[in-house]
């Protein structure tokens, strides 16, 4: 009987699970070996993630992504591929559209809110800046069209899964 084991595993996290995502592969890549982030709120703190993810003409981030497949203690990565990466966000995210019940005042705060957030605009720029680090095996940026902050993590899941089990 032959019995297949995953040797890999994958964390997800949407919104602020999102946010937990980027520092956990920012802070220990070694923990994982694909990151699933949907929506990740990375307007917290002021972006202030953003300063650990590198990207040239940053010279040197002191987070273990940067540390050419060492940790901590400067032992080798344990025999683990490159890890990869996978960012999901809605379309309708930064640029929601009136619901058919609500007001025009309701529309304008809601369009407010998340006009503060970014999402497509901190999307792509997560997308680049881990990308240049080149110390993934790949970077995935997906848009999911006419879906909102909520619409994402259950499609971000499922095609993270299978992104997860088809690579």
């Amino acid at each position: 009987m032959v019995v297949h084991a995953f040797t890999r595993d994958a964390l997800y996290g949407h919104s602020f699970g999102g946010l937990f995502i980027v520092y956990a592969l920012v802070s220990n890549p070694r923990l994982f070996d694909t990151f699933i982030s949907a929506s990740p709120a990375m307007f917290w703190n002021n972006g202030s993630l953003f300063d650990d993810v590198y990207r040239p003409p940053l010279a040197f981030s002191p987070t273990l992504l940067m540390k050419d497949g060492l940790g901590q203690n400067g032992e080798a990565y344990s025999g683990k591929q490159k890890l990869a990466l996978f960012i999901g966000y809605g379309s309708l995210e930064q640029f929601p559209v009136k619901r058919r019940t609500e007001t025009e005042a309701e529309f304008e705060a809601r369009k407010t809110f998340w006009q503060r957030s970014p999402m497509t605009e901190y999307c792509h720029e997560l997308y680049d800046r881990v990308r240049a680090s080149g110390r993934t095996r790949e970077v995935v940026l997906k848009e999911y069209l006419g879906q909102d902050h909520a619409g994402v993590g259950g499609s971000a899941l499922t095609d993270g899964i299978d992104y997860f089990v088809d690579w």
